[in-house]
């Protein structure tokens, strides 16, 4: 195509919302290939599992009485977190969920139809296991795994109880993203070759950790639940388990890049790179209590000569590319950049041709998050378990994205690149591959299905 031709290519080009239509094209899992439990008009009862800084985003489609749900239980380990979620629902629902801080005593209940799992990266892969087998739906915040083994084997528990899987990586809902990502996939910037996902924040120096009692209120031991067991240290379960080593967290990159190396996946269309490479490292703030890199840049090589990039930088605040974080995606005859205001389509002059920004409100960088993409993702889970649409990011595309952010943090752990299987996902390294799991609390494994 001549460039004039395809200028007017672009320009013509309509933006119009994806819609249902186009994620049922994206995603080879249909809904009505699940297990219906739940009629179309039938009240869907539902559990909060992680009352965080998370849960509000779930508040508004849980609350919108077109969604016929039923809350009914609010589970955490921390009674001060019960609490506050308690009153927050009590504002915008009738419904009065019990308080529950262990989440098998939920699970055991069978009127309870779907889990949202919105824990420490610890529990999510477990406790979502566990739902499935409860015969629940889980909605499963991101990241969906702590190790590559636990993606296996939600994929497995997934296909064996048939349930329906919803991955938290908000922005598939974007109807912006959707669209823009079916025209780059249907040719308006050419050949893609290349993405740059990034994340910058402005996070400061964290305490180190000090020998301490459990907060008040603190189940300690259901805290760590599947984590080999250690004492408490002061202020480990407010979020800086985060940095605290690898018995909880997956550090920036399973905490973040999930979001725009996903996005980054799906517009170049590829599955598991052939070789992982990463530069990181410490560098701010050298002598607090963070225990692990707070700087990367990873880049993922493909097939195809397609290249992911992945820039990280949770404590510098300057935005190298203009916005706090987003993607990149160059092709032969233009660019897009993409992230959860819309997009903006360029040519090779780096001219705006197009723009689709969004008027809503989910959040960037702040702790927590939510917003209307996040009320969108949700209603989209509940719409799948009805057997009225398609997921837009089932568990099985999910945990694909998913292990870029653990092969970033393998590489970054054995301090060394290695190959990959690009059909298996399996890695050509010894050393990386005694990561591929974790060690579990004798009793609290997964086990495979």
């Amino acid at each position: 195509m001549m460039r004039k031709d395809r200028r007017n290519f672009i320009i013509k080009a309509t933006a119009g919302a994806a819609g249902i239509g186009l994620t049922s094209q994206l995603n080879a899992m249909s809904a009505k290939s699940y297990s219906k439990i739940i009629g179309a008009n039938d009240r869907i009862r539902v559990a909060l599992q992680g009352l965080g800084r998370r849960f509000p985003a779930y508040k508004d489609a849980i609350a919108d009485k077109s969604n016929n749900i039923e809350l009914t239980y609010l589970c955490d380990v921390m009674k001060s977190q019960r609490e506050r979620a308690a009153a927050m629902f009590a504002e915008v629902t009738s419904d009065k969920p019990k308080l529950e801080n262990d989440i098998r005593k939920v699970l055991s209940d069978k009127k309870v139809d779907a889990i949202f799992m919105a824990t420490p990266d610890h529990w999510h892969a477990p406790g979502a296991c566990m739902a499935m087998q409860a015969g629940k739906h889980v909605y499963l915040e991101k990241p969906c795994s702590h190790n590559p083994r636990e993606g296996e084997l939600l994929v497995a528990y997934q296909k064996k109880y048939d349930k329906v899987v919803q991955m938290g990586n908000q922005q598939r809902s974007s109807p912006q993203s959707q669209e823009i990502i079916k025209d780059i996939h249907d040719g308006i910037i050419g050949d893609v070759y290349q993405a740059i996902a990034f994340y910058t924040s402005r996070r400061g120096a964290v305490p180190h950790q000090t020998p301490a009692s459990p907060p008040e209120g603190l189940d300690w031991e259901l805290f760590q639940g599947p984590a080999p067991r250690r004492p408490y240290t002061d202020n480990t379960w407010d979020y800086n388990w985060h940095w605290y080593g690898w018995n909880y967290g997956t550090a920036e990159t399973g905490n973040n890049a999930t979001h725009e190396l996903d996005i980054a996946r799906w517009a170049l269309q590829v599955k598991y790179p052939e070789r992982v490479e990463v530069n990181a490292g410490k560098y701010q703030y050298k002598d607090d209590g963070w225990e692990m890199y707070d700087t990367m840049e990873a880049t993922f090589k493909f097939s195809g000569n397609k290249v992911i990039k992945w820039d990280g930088q949770s404590r510098n605040g300057y935005y190298k590319f203009g916005a706090g974080r987003g993607t990149i995606i160059y092709g032969s005859e233009g660019s897009v950049f993409i992230d959860r205001e819309g997009y903006k389509l360029y040519s090779l002059k780096g001219e705006l041709i197009r723009e689709n920004l969004s008027s809503g409100t989910e959040a960037g960088t702040a702790l927590g998050g939510g917003g209307d993409m996040s009320t969108m993702h949700t209603k989209n889970f509940f719409d799948a378990i009805r057997g009225k649409a398609a997921l837009t990011s089932p568990i099985d595309e999910g945990a694909i994205s998913q292990m870029l952010t653990h092969y970033a943090n393998i590489a970054y752990r054995i301090d060394d690149a290695y190959e990959v299987d690009e059909n298996t996902g399996r890695i050509y390294n010894r050393e990386a591959m005694k990561l591929w799991s974790r060690t579990y609390e004798p009793g609290w494994e997964i086990k495979s299905v």
